[in-house]
């Protein structure tokens, strides 16, 4: 229930970041973190067993995966036709997101491991 909330808040502060304001560095790195965040709770809301460190993992592969995939050129041509492809696959490879991912997941997966310690504390 909590993954499912904080995923609807992520996509919701992506899609502002996306088109409420300006194109610039800064906001493509938000973007990256905000994507990297969402594929970790869309990981959590589909085994929402799995240990942090495993979703972590799955959700880093994702993204990077995406990124890969970018140097086809099928993500730029999909999104095209279908502008919401390019929320979820991008456009054009950039390195640098996978820097912002893999920052942001390790993130996600500390507070993610930090909270859970703290759940079972508190039973």
């Amino acid at each position: 229930m909590i993954a499912g909330v904080l995923l609807c808040v992520t996509i919701i502060a992506g899609l502002v970041v996306h088109g409420a304001m300006p194109d610039t560095a800064a906001t493509d790195i938000a973007g990256d973190v905000l994507y990297a965040v969402a594929a970790y709770l869309g990981v959590v809301l589909i085994a929402p067993r799995l240990p942090a460190p495993a979703v972590g993992a799955v959700a880093a592969l994702w993204c990077i995966g995406v990124e890969f995939f970018q140097l086809t050129g099928l993500p730029l041509e999909w999104g095209v036709r279908l502008p919401p492809v390019m929320l979820v696959l991008g456009t054009v490879f950039d390195p640098r997101d996978l820097l912002a991912y893999v920052v942001a997941v390790v993130g996600a997966t500390l507070i993610d491991l930090g909270c859970r310690t703290v759940g079972r504390r508190s039973h």
